[in-house]
């Protein structure tokens, strides 16, 4: 069984196929409940709308495209009269704020990151772990973080992978030895305090 098309597009030629059917074999439907003149009057309003709605559509087009260049001239006059004040005030703040302008900011200096945070450690097999970790809620902003391991009890941290997102899966690891982790976040301005260890046996 046939079933009612959904786009506009296969609805109208559905509806020409019927006003050209029921016209042409009045003999086969002779008396349908929208007589065939009535379905043509309404297929023509809905093509005189469709008509109107692609033009409206083009006009908005248009104008849309216009606004947009309109703009775009705006923004540049703009941009030439701020290059020129801020020249001719040589930055004054409160001069440029005349304007609604405003001088060039103060350089702040990046902070050093936060402590990550809730290190752990919850996958492992032999020779390798997965660690994941939450960034810090202070300090400045991450650039990468140092994946430090050392053997336990009092063995030196070394630094054995660099991570860009917070969690890592380092292979190769060596087994059958008591290992601790940990994570240190690093920007240009240093590296943040240690996160809490993990300690783990592949």
């Amino acid at each position: 069984m046939a079933r009612f098309p959904i786009s506009e597009a296969d609805i109208a030629a559905l509806a020409l196929a019927m006003l050209t059917g029921l016209n042409d074999n009045a003999a086969v439907y002779p008396a349908p409940p929208v007589l065939p003149a009535n379905l043509g009057t309404l297929f023509s309003a809905y093509t005189v709308a469709k008509n109107a709605a692609i033009a409206a559509q083009a006009v908005a087009e248009q104008t849309t495209a216009d606004k947009d260049e309109a703009l775009e001239d705006m923004v540049d006059a703009m941009k030439s009269d701020i290059r020129y004040a801020e020249n001719t005030v040589n930055y004054d703040d409160d001069k440029l704020k005349l304007i609604g302008w405003a001088g060039r900011k103060a350089k702040t200096s990046l902070a050093v990151p936060g402590q990550p945070r809730l290190l752990e450690a919850p996958r492992q097999g032999e020779g390798w772990v997965f660690l994941d970790w939450k960034k810090p809620s202070d300090g400045g902003t991450v650039s990468a973080y140092k994946v430090m391991r050392r053997e336990r009890p009092a063995g030196p941290w070394e630094e054995i992978a660099t991570a860009v997102i917070s969690e890592a899966t380092l292979v190769e690891q060596p087994r059958g030895k008591e290992l601790e982790y940990r994570i240190i976040a690093v920007n240009k301005s240093g590296d943040s305090e240690p996160s809490n260890t993990v300690m783990v046996v592949l």
